[in-house]
Order: structure tokens, then C-alpha cells, then sequence
């Protein structure tokens, strides 16, 4: 129950000229894309490539929609993607883990203040897999959280 309450509440979104282009959230472990595709697309319509620093993603035949650097490094072995009711689902394995991404793509950095908001709510995940008996969920900050990854000596890849 408390690491749900640490899980990310909100998407962050990516807009251009008012237009949804993708929404995002991460976790210690991973960065989550969400992308709405065009009404009748089905999985085996859409090409989807994922490399450590950059994303394409598209309908076969047709320039991608994205094609972009990624703002972190992911592992591509082990990041995936799923068609969920018109929403392409990306799953990207950080390369490593607790390191806060301040953007899913490479120039759209969300603004500071919801960096350091994230930044946080990462620190206190961190804590609740490090303390499972403790509750973490009403914790809070007073000034700026400590980087999840190279706090006190770092995290264990487990």
C-alpha cells in the first residue's frame, strides 16, 4: 500500500502549437511514454524502435512521428512497448536506476520546480524499497531532495 502511494500521481505532457504530442512519468527503474495514435491503428501498424539514446516511433511506410534522443540512457534490451487502447504504451528500462530525468526527450525539460517535485517524490520511493515497514507516503521535504541515485553512497541495482 505505501509504495502505491509513492507510485507517480500525474503524467507530465508534452504539447506543441496546443497539441498533445506525449505524456510521461518514471519510476526509480523506468520512464513511461504515452503516445495516442490515430483511431484503427493496430500494434503491427506502428514501427517502434528503441536504442539506449534515442526513440523512433511511427506507422510503417510513413516518416516517424518521433525520432528523437532520449533526455537519459536507457537499457533497450530490456524496455518495451504496448498498444493499449490507442495509446502506445513505452516502457524504458533506465540505464541507471534512481537517477532523476528532468525530460523523456531530449529538450522538453519539464520546469524546475516540478523537477525538484519529482526529484523528491523519487528520493521517497527510494526510501520506502530501502524500508519496506516504514510509510513514506506523508513524508515531506524541507528544501531540496538529495539525488535518489548518488545519495549516501548510491543505490543497489537489485
Amino acid at each position: 500500500m505505501c509504495a502505491e502511494a509513492l507510485a507517480p500521481s500525474q503524467r507530465h505532457t508534452f504539447t506543441h502549437n496546443g497539441r498533445l504530442i506525449y505524456e510521461w512519468d518514471q519510476t526509480l527503474t523506468e520512464v513511461n511514454i504515452y503516445i495516442n495514435v490515430p483511431s484503427g491503428v493496430r500494434a503491427k501498424d506502428l514501427a517502434v524502435n528503441i536504442e539506449s539514446h534515442h526513440l523512433s516511433l511511427g506507422i510503417k511506410g510513413n516518416p516517424p512521428y518521433l525520432d528523437i534522443d532520449l533526455a537519459g540512457k536507457v537499457k533497450a534490451s530490456e524496455s518495451y512497448w504496448t498498444l493499449e487502447e490507442g495509446t502506445a504504451n513505452l516502457q524504458l528500462c533506465k540505464a541507471e536506476k534512481g537517477e532523476p530525468w528532468t525530460a523523456a526527450l531530449a529538450g522538453h525539460t519539464v520546469d524546475p520546480l516540478k523537477q525538484q517535485e519529482e526529484q523528491q517524490r523519487l528520493m521517497l520511493e527510494r526510501f520506502q524499497e530501502e524500508h519496506p515497514g516504514f510509510d513514506f507516503s506523508g513524508a515531506k521535504f524541507s528544501g531540496q531532495a538529495p539525488n535518489p541515485r548518488t545519495f549516501m553512497g548510491g543505490m543497489s541495482e537489485k
